[in-house]
């Protein structure tokens, strides 16, 4: 048993209070280990607010989540009624609705910000790739979590935007149809797929995904945080003073505390002024047709995910039998250069070789609406792969190569007009658009080991620059 700390009888009934939980919890080593005495670099800047953003959305979503779930029905004949007494008849209802919506797109801006913010700055080069990695594990859920619950209110656009994405599973080879009824849990979607999805929205997937934020932050506090610069302010070699604590650093509270509630006091005007003026944002944060019932007879005319997954489900739909020999010449392409340039043993250049013949065959014999599929689920999996794909010598963009910033803007662009395009109605020039931006996003990517190195770094400072203000 651990022994406990005496205090002076004379002492404050405060801080006798918190020695008794000192010595049984430790609450007082948890708020030094992981605020006051955890040091951040110095010259973090606006993009470092979206990290604190996040967890304050995430909690608005399982606060709000909580209310909703006491007054809604997860049954088809109900679903929509409830959510619709939501709206009118329970107190304050509207506003709770409302902000769970609007707490969904928020969640993904900040989730996004929070996201480039890594790409470039080299958040996750070493040692941080395993703070990367949980962060994408993080965007996965959410996605999952974004998904099962567009479904619950039994709106039209929800309903027949479900039906189309989980039939997308039927395409896989051998497993597909019989993938996509368990899923569905009938041959369409119906009582028993709004079950499993309430299921898995309101339990499954947010223990999943706490679990995950706590890894992200536990993994984060272990190795430290990045900075603009990419210098590792409590490595073997950076300074520190008298007590040991980095020069370049500061504790995290009371600093960067005051920093995070500015950013969400800015943050939160926003929020608010979404909600109480435009709650479904010109039809973006709800679709006009979720407004009305699902009806399983009647498919709209246009059926578009939430703004947040159109970038992925436009290159979905870039995927067409001519694209697929687009992709083909790519994947021949790849095999020659890594076969030519990477400095590997001739095995594995034979397995390169090997693995791009078996590719190609497949795509050949396998429909191309499957290929969309593996195209669309790629795009996420390929990020969680950027810490292995960056050969650059730095980690910051600021001492990258100039017309590196070109390449990210355009990088940024083109998800942009993906995303853009995903919302639209197909059509011959979105077609092709859509294609060429689906390239451009795998390329960027799959070709980062070769046009990272490429071009004149900067020097990087031994110390983070700062300037007080």
């Amino acid at each position: 048993m651990a022994e406990f700390k005496e205090i002076s009888p004379d002492a404050p009934i405060a801080d006798k209070a918190m020695n008794w939980l000192d010595n049984r919890f430790p609450a007082s080593k948890l708020y030094k280990e992981h605020l006051s005495e955890y040091y951040a670099p110095k010259n973090f800047n606006f993009w470092y607010i979206f990290g604190s953003l996040a967890l304050l959305v995430l909690v608005i979503q399982i606060v709000t989540g909580i209310f909703l779930t006491m007054n809604y029905k997860p049954e088809a004949s109900l679903a929509f009624g409830s959510v619709e007494y939501i709206m009118r008849d329970v107190p304050w209802g509207w506003l709770i609705r409302y902000m769970h919506s609007t707490g969904a797109s928020a969640f993904f801006v900040v989730v996004y910000m929070h996201m480039f913010r890594g790409l470039i700055y080299g958040s996750y080069r070493k040692p941080r790739e395993l703070i990367w990695v949980f962060g994408c594990a993080i965007f996965l859920a959410l996605m999952a979590e974004a998904f099962m619950g567009y479904l619950l209110p039994w709106g039209q656009m929800s309903y027949w935007g479900a039906q189309v994405i989980v039939n997308l599973f039927a395409a896989i080879p051998f497993i597909g149809p019989d993938l996509a009824l368990l899923i569905r849990g009938d041959y369409v979607v119906g009582d028993a797929t709004l079950n499993r999805f309430f299921a898995f929205h309101v339990i499954a997937v947010p223990l999943v995904l706490l679990g995950l934020v706590v890894a992200h932050i536990i993994a984060l506090h272990e190795v430290g945080s990045n900075n603009p610069d990419g210098v590792e302010v409590k490595g073997p070699n950076a300074p520190r003073d008298a007590n040991g604590h980095p020069l370049d650093a500061i504790p995290f509270h009371p600093y960067y505390t005051v920093h995070d509630i500015f950013g969400v006091s800015i943050f939160l005007m926003i929020f608010s002024a979404i909600i109480f003026f435009a709650p479904e944002f010109g039809g973006y944060f709800l679709e006009y047709n979720n407004f009305i019932p699902a009806d399983p007879l009647k498919t709209p005319l246009h059926i578009a995910p939430v703004w947040y997954f159109t970038p992925y489900y436009s290159m979905l739909r870039a995927i067409t039998s001519e694209m697929m020999y687009a992709l083909i010449a790519c994947v021949l392409a790849g095999a020659v250069l890594g076969v030519l340039k990477a400095k590997i043993a001739g095995l594995f250049k034979l397995i390169i070789v090997g693995a791009a013949v078996a590719v190609v065959g497949a795509m050949l014999l396998i429909d191309a609406k499957f290929w969309g599929v593996v195209v669309m689920g790629g795009a996420v999996v390929i990020l969680f792969f950027l810490p292995w794909l960056d050969n650059s010598e730095v980690k910051s963009i600021r001492y990258r190569p100039s017309w590196n910033k070109y390449l990210y803007g355009i990088f940024v662009i083109n998800f942009l007009v993906l995303g853009y395009l995903g919302v639209q109605p197909p059509s011959a020039i979105g077609e092709r658009v859509s294609q060429v931006g689906t390239l451009f996003y795998f390329g960027f990517f799959l070709l980062m080991p070769w046009w990272s190195r490429l071009g004149t770094f900067k020097r990087v400072p031994d110390r983070v620059i700062f300037a007080a203000h």
